[in-house]
């Protein structure tokens, strides 16, 4: 969906908040039609206040968008889903969970979150400024007149309204992977008991809403309309793209549903103590098993880190018996472990697996389980069950 490199900006919740590239393009489309829009709606504007104007209520806009995913993610995570991130982008945000689901209940409250943060800033947006200015003059603002309200910053809470409310609106057509569509796919697999089916029938009604979004887009630029009419044919092809790419997710994920990480991982993972020395680290783990690396735990077995064979042969010969493991290995990161008990599908996002190609299993209090490699992964999804052959 995204290009993977986006640029990081903050952290929120330690949430993870980027741009991809693309977004600088819909950062400059937005102020250049808005900058537009306030010159022509608001009577003795000047060219400097319009772009004022735009470049405020653009990014307004965009604050919104990421309040609408926290929604998503904050949600996700309180359902133990780990988010990656959340990337604004062309086409508005997404909140990147690791894996997918387990229920139609929790689909349902993920899906369900962004639109009521949406409606709440709607709704705010729309009581202070009819309080402010009027209701009908605000409404008339909200339809594109905000002249006699006489109030730039009432202006811009007027676009901010409406632009919420289209947003509100278009996400909740239950189309897939709109929040409608996910809502959609919640009460579908809550009725059915099947998830790749409900998967199916909204990515279905996704690929339709696609077709419209590229028919419109081809009639506007017939007449005459060509930026609209480029945003909705590409839009259109995203999302029918992102329907296609669903419903070939969830039939991957269909053939190890059920399967955890223990399941697949080794059990009987050798590592190294924390407080042996760097010699014995050596002599009776390097040079007798050959392995580039070895996970670290502590007296009550908890994984505590990683140490590779450079590190320690860095160390001088006459200080190898006197430095311990725990002075030279990597400290435990983020990222690092996974819990054996968690489902295998929550591996298929991870980036540290794919950058490493291992992952320590560990129990609820930390304490080393086992490991698990891409590869094991890999046959587990070729196989689709969690008896994995040797390789």
């Amino acid at each position: 969906m995204l290009s993977g490199r986006s640029i990081p900006l903050i952290r929120v919740f330690g949430i993870r908040i980027g741009v991809d590239p693309s977004w600088f393009l819909a950062l400059f489309l937005f102020i250049w039609f808005l900058t537009g829009y306030y010159q022509d709606a608001i009577p003795g504007n000047n060219d400097t206040s319009a772009f004022l104007l735009a470049t405020v209520s653009t990014l307004l806009f965009f604050v919104s968008l990421l309040l609408h995913e926290l929604g998503h993610a904050l949600v996700a995570i309180r359902n133990r889903i780990p988010i990656a991130g959340i990337d604004l982008w062309l086409f508005g945000g997404i909140a990147k969970m690791t894996r997918d689901t387990t229920s139609p209940g929790v689909e349902f409250r993920i899906a369900v979150a962004g639109p009521l943060v949406t409606l709440v800033i709607a709704t705010a947006c729309v009581g202070i400024g009819a309080s402010a200015g009027g209701a009908n003059d605000f409404w008339n603002a909200m339809l594109g007149d905000p002249a006699p309200l006489n109030s730039e910053a009432l202006s811009v809470l007027a676009y901010l309204a409406f632009i919420n409310l289209v947003l509100l609106i278009f996400n909740l057509i239950p189309a897939f992977p709109l929040d409608g569509g996910r809502i959609a796919r919640a009460i579908v697999w809550k009725v059915t008991g099947d998830r790749t089916r409900a998967t199916v029938v909204t990515a279905g009604l996704g690929r339709a809403f696609s077709y419209v979004l590229i028919g419109i887009g081809v009639w506007r630029i017939a007449t005459g309309d060509l930026i609209n009419g480029v945003w909705g044919i590409f839009l259109g092809m995203f999302l029918g793209n992102a329907a296609r790419g669903a419903t070939y997710q969830t039939a991957v994920l269909s053939k190890i549903e059920g399967v955890r990480v223990e399941d697949v991982m080794d059990r009987e993972p050798v590592a190294i103590p924390s407080d042996a020395t760097v010699e014995r680290a050596l002599e009776e783990y390097f040079l007798r098993y050959r392995y580039e690396w070895f996970p670290v735990v502590d007296g009550h077995g908890h994984f505590v880190g990683v140490i590779d064979r450079p590190s320690v042969e860095r160390i001088a010969d006459r200080n190898r018996p006197v430095f311990k493991v725990a002075e030279i290995m990597r400290p435990a990161q983020a990222g690092q472990s996974v819990r054996s008990d968690d489902p295998l599908e929550a591996l298929l996002g991870s980036e540290p697996l794919a950058r490493s190609g291992a992952l320590m299993a560990v129990d609820p209090d930390g304490r080393l389980q086992g490991i698990v490699t891409w590869d094991q992964v890999r046959r587990a999804l070729q196989h689709g069950t969690g008896e994995v052959p040797a390789a």
